[in-house]
């Protein structure tokens, strides 16, 4: 366990490159499933989160080399040549820590479909429910319709999902919610079928996009927009591919310079942030953008705002509570309602003990401005609420210590070195819990 203390009241100055984006990282990852020639990964994240996929993949017959500092290769698959018999089956104690472990399903059930094509036999793979943070009810409904929708038969049995593999096939797959984790489960599984497959309603987050990227770089051809159309490939090849920044990264530490009465540019892609970069100008801050990064100049305290989160490109639910922690400082009353995450508010009463004023309501935070928040000891309770809480230690006024049991290392690499290249008086050490 580790926890961070905060002496906070400095405003923030400076520039920062952030690394890659996690959320496009891991499907990344499983991709490499569907192929056995090597695919090389640039500006890899060094999270928590990408050594479980790769720990994983290592399980599945994956060769990962780490050719550098955030550069990866993965090759020499044995999951086209894995034991009809045994099948693929995936170890619960990797998949309950986080969500997008969940991803190799397609990519496991379209390869187990050219095994059996081969031999005859019923493979069967077998994958727990996932895990990861604590966000309210995340089910995986969507992922398994839109692979039935494909041909693939699975049934739920004792916490996992486990399928037959058949022979897939192209379709129409409907999804009742953009959601992101079906969107990608289809791309991936899709690619690897030479048929047509078309995803209406689906997710349209930079994040999916750079997916169907690097599938188009082994050898799929997607159509990105509001319907998706895949095209799938009978073999894909290797590839290599850079992945996309972090933008919920990038826009936690431009807000830390909203926060902090700062200036902060961070390097990154403007146009993956036009909602973040809308609400911080409403709310009085100062926004300038380029090709290539965004500056915030701090105003003074913030204006209220009312906000609701949506999908992409709707303000990003992952951002919500770094708004949250924003706006307890704003000159009135403000408003956030979550439509991604209802239950998502697991900042609010640690932010209550630095001196804050919400009231929680249905699916909505009420924000009552206050001109100073004070000092405390906080607990993380998961990546986006953690990043939440060091942001409101670094406006507080003495010292705040935030309690982290693992959280901020499966979404932030570095947020300690980060922020103290932004000036922030921040220190770092390991504590027992309990």
């Amino acid at each position: 366990m580790r926890e961070l203390i905060i002496h906070g009241g400095r405003p923030l100055r400076g520039e920062l490159a952030v690394e890659g984006a996690k959320n496009a990282a891991l499907p990344l990852f499983c991709a490499t499933l569907l192929t056995d020639e090597p695919v090389v990964l640039e500006n890899v994240p060094e999270l928590r989160d990408v050594q479980t996929i790769i720990a994983m993949l290592e399980l599945l017959g994956k060769r990962v080399e780490r050719l550098g500092p955030g550069c990866y290769r993965v090759s020499a698959s044995s999951v086209s040549s894995a034991s009809p018999a045994s099948g693929f089956e995936v170890p619960y104690e990797l998949v309950r820590q986080m969500r997008a472990s969940f991803l190799v399903l397609g990519p496991l059930l379209v390869r187990g479909g050219r095994t059996r094509a081969r031999t005859r036999a019923r493979v069967k793979v077998r994958v727990p429910l996932p895990g990861g943070c604590v966000l309210g009810a995340r089910p995986v409904d969507l992922h398994l319709k839109g692979l039935e929708a494909l041909g693939a038969e699975l049934e739920l049995s004792r916490g996992c999902v486990e399928g037959r593999a058949a022979s897939l096939h192209g379709g129409e797959v409907h999804l009742d919610y953009p959601s992101v984790g079906a969107t990608e489960q289809v791309l991936l599984a899709a690619a690897l079928i030479p048929e047509r497959t078309r995803i209406h309603n689906p997710a349209r987050e930079p994040e999916v996009e750079d997916l169907a990227h690097l599938l188009g770089k082994m050898g799929a051809r997607v159509r990105f927009g509001e319907v998706i159309e895949i095209e799938g490939a009978r073999r894909l090849g290797g590839a290599r591919h850079r992945i996309i920044p972090d933008r919920i990264n990038a826009g936690t530490y431009l807000i830390a310079g909203a926060v902090t009465g700062g200036k902060v540019r961070v390097f990154c892609r403007p146009e993956h942030l036009r909602a973040l970069i809308e609400v911080l100008r409403e709310s009085g801050m100062e926004l300038e953008e380029d090709k290539e990064s965004v500056t915030v100049t701090s105003m003074g305290r913030p204006s209220p705002l009312e906000v609701e989160t949506r999908p992409y490109p709707g303000f990003p639910t992952d951002l919500q509570p770094q708004l949250t922690a924003l706006l307890t400082l704003a000159r009135g009353e403000s408003l956030i309602r979550e439509t991604v995450f209802p239950s998502r508010f697991s900042h609010v009463p640690e932010l209550l003990r630095l001196g804050a004023r919400i009231d929680l309501a249905d699916s909505s935070a009420i924000i009552k401005g206050v001109e100073q928040l004070e000092g405390a000891t906080v607990q993380v309770p998961d990546i986006r609420a953690g990043a939440a809480l060091v942001l409101a230690g670094l406006a507080a006024r003495g010292t705040t210590v935030v309690q982290d049991e693992g959280h901020l290392a499966r979404g932030y690499s570095d947020i300690v070195g980060d922020l103290r290249e932004l000036g922030a008086r921040i220190e770092e050490r390991e504590y027992e819990h309990g």
